[in-house]
């Protein structure tokens, strides 16, 4: 999103003043910060139009763009037209319980769900974009995750997943040049989720996210790296056994 959008930031009293005359929900935690999803349209006049507040939807980037574009047209002068081709209908996710692949980075495709051949026990996935290191350190943190690759195998754990919400990505391009950058290749799969159905269907809310699911495409845990930070490959290693542990004594 750099050089894409425009950001206004300041100091936490700064920001606080402006949460509040906006009225936006926040969330501090180990000084990452989360708010609501508020999308604010807002008249020449400084009047408030329209005030959208809503659940995550990568499937709906598209449909979104359109929407706001649409509301913009209409308070600007002469109402420029709007190339408006995307249908409004409800696009539906794929479940960590449905079966599904993805294209991989590199070639070739990524099994996901329950079931793949080779892999029908729990499955861990981390879904991220290459924007996100815009904002934390994405690039030293999958290679780190190479450990818990390791690990896994080593130690009866489900092995790594990650998946590129593509439909974000400012361009093709972004992964692989991205991935070109890495001290290291990585030792797990790369999966690019160009249509958001698969980040949807598992529940993603912002990127980058963890997922453990069950054999049977139950969501077991999830990490919001944003608000809870990212875990050492060995404090991902003991959530992923004690979620599986819980998991256990709940059957």
């Amino acid at each position: 999103m750099t050089y894409q959008w425009q950001y206004v930031t300041g100091s936490l009293t700064q920001l606080q003043k402006v949460w509040k005359a906006y009225s936006v929900g926040v969330t501090i935690s180990q000084n990452q910060t989360d708010h609501e999803p508020a999308i604010f349209v807002i008249s020449p006049q400084g009047r408030l139009v329209k005030l959208y507040l809503t659940q995550m939807a990568y499937s709906a980037v598209g449909q979104l763009g359109q929407l706001l574009a649409n509301e913009a047209a209409s308070l600007l002068p002469g109402h420029p037209a709007v190339s408006s081709h995307l249908s409004y209908a409800q696009v539906n996710g794929f479940s960590p319980a449905t079966s599904t692949s993805l294209p991989a980075a590199g070639g070739g495709y990524v099994s996901l769900g329950p079931g793949q051949p080779g892999q029908g026990g729990p499955r861990l996935y981390l879904f991220f974009a290459t924007w996100d290191q815009e904002i934390t350190t994405l690039g030293g943190q999958l290679d780190a995750l190479n450990a818990y690759q390791a690990a896994a195998g080593a130690g009866g754990l489900p092995g790594l997943t990650a998946v590129d919400e593509g439909g974000i990505e400012p361009s093709p391009s972004a992964l692989p040049d991205f991935l070109g950058t890495l001290r290291q290749p990585l030792s797990y799969p790369v999966g690019i989720d160009d249509s958001g159905q698969v980040a949807d269907g598992y529940g993603v809310q912002g990127v980058p996210w963890f997922v453990l699911t069950s054999a049977s495409g139950k969501v077991l845990w999830t990490r919001e790296v944003s608000v809870s930070g990212w875990p050492t490959a060995a404090a991902l290693g003991k959530y992923v056994r004690s979620a599986l542990a819980g998991a256990d004594k709940s059957h």
